[in-house]
């Protein structure tokens, strides 16, 4: 029996998100048909993180075991042609069975895209959220970097949340804009339920001029989710990726937002 961790991009507006449910379907459901189908057994495929719906991945990582052997591109190949188009895998490799795709990984990164216009979107209507009313980014960079460091994160965490603790390290938080599009990006140790989406309400709060950048401190050290800001819609969160280990090999994570991106 082998250990295999794959590398997956999937566009999160096709499914329910990561997670089997009852209702269909999920980006996990399809991708364990898929190895089912190309190992000929069934395998269970555990993930980096999970998303909801709506949300997007660059760089999901999920492992599975199984005692078949085949090339990393046969593998590759095999998987993609058994799964939707919204899916893809991007990477396989083959690990130690130490890997955990969840216990495993030290960082995760997410990214939050606001298309800031006055004219609703079409083509990126449910690939990023949107609002109409200039945002200022330098405002919202500043206000964010109040987040960096180990904090009690209860004012961004939903109500549903199941973790033990809200206490989460934040290693790297930026927000910058590329022509239309604003980019939050945040790295940590680990995320609570909705934490990037509750966060990226409350910077857009203060880019729109309705509170001032010292406000998102404030609402932080109160550790009261009712202060902070409405949850921003999913259609603008990415999963970026994880951060393991060197010694497992892996692919590195895909590339920060770039001040220079084109929609085209």
């Amino acid at each position: 029996m082998s250990r295999y961790a794959i590398g997956l991009e999937y566009d999160g507006s096709e499914f329910l998100g990561w997670q089997i449910q009852h209702q269909q379907p999920t980006v996990q459901a399809c991708v364990e048909k898929a190895v089912a189908t190309v190992a000929d057994h069934e395998a269970r495929v555990t993930c980096s993180g999970r998303t909801d719906t709506g949300v997007h991945a660059l760089c999901q990582v999920a492992h599975f075991d199984s005692p078949a052997d085949r090339p990393e591109r046969s593998w590759i190949l095999g998987l993609n042609s058994n799964l939707p188009a919204g899916v893809s895998v991007l990477w396989i490799r083959e690990v130690d069975e130490s890997f955990h795709a969840r216990f495993s990984a030290f960082s995760r990164s997410y990214r939050y895209l606001v298309l800031n216009r006055w004219v609703r979107p079409a083509l990126e209507a449910k690939r990023m959220s949107w609002c109409r009313m200039p945002l200022d980014t330098d405002k919202m960079h500043q206000a964010a970097q109040a987040l960096l460091g180990e904090h009690d994160f209860t004012s961004f965490r939903a109500a549903a949340c199941q973790a033990r603790h809200a206490v989460r390290e934040i290693q790297q938080v930026s927000v910058c804009r590329a022509g239309d599009v604003v980019a939050l990006e945040v790295t940590a140790n680990g995320f609570l339920y909705h934490m990037v989406r509750n966060i990226a309400g409350s910077l857009m709060r203060v880019g729109l001029g309705e509170e001032k950048a010292g406000w998102v401190k404030q609402v932080l050290d109160k550790m009261d989710r009712t202060v902070a800001a409405p949850t921003a819609p999913p259609e603008g969160l990415y999963f970026v990726g994880a951060r393991y280990p060197d010694s497992y090999g892996l692919p590195v994570l895909p590339p920060a937002f770039s001040r220079g991106w084109n929609l085209s």
